[in-house]
């Protein structure tokens, strides 16, 4: 009984399941269409082959990404969140800093408020 178990898992496995082939290009945006695009450019070599590839690639990058960032923003309506898929930008601690209502743009800067402020009571308003 376990044998014919395991012979029946194993046939619907090996029918529902498709060989994965990892490249370079295994992107999640890759797609039947780049594969075959690629394939024409490399048996022919041709630059309208090449081009074709290069749009086909594009145009696929587009849609996936376009239908995740739509996702993202009708679930949760908070286009925040889009923000974790890039770096994420720091400012620098210079232009956080205002000193008597102009910005510390230079160390020069920094240094004068940090240093003299509060020794002349002004630290209120860093």
């Amino acid at each position: 009984m376990v044998n014919k178990l395991n012979s029946l898992v194993d046939q619907v496995w090996n029918k529902n399941t498709k060989h994965l082939r990892i490249t370079k290009h295994s992107k999640k945006w890759w797609s039947e269409e780049c594969n075959k695009a690629l394939t024409d450019y490399r048996i022919s070599r041709s630059l309208n082959n090449w081009k074709t590839f290069k749009k086909v690639v594009k145009n696929t990058k587009r849609v996936f990404f376009d239908l995740k960032i739509w996702k993202v923003a009708d679930k949760s309506h908070n286009p925040w969140e889009l923000l974790n898929w890039i770096n994420k930008y720091k400012l620098p601690t210079t232009k956080a800093i205002k000193h008597e209502g102009q910005l510390c743009l230079t160390l020069e800067n920094l240094w004068d408020t940090l240093h003299y402020a509060p020794l002349a009571g002004r630290y209120r308003n860093l």
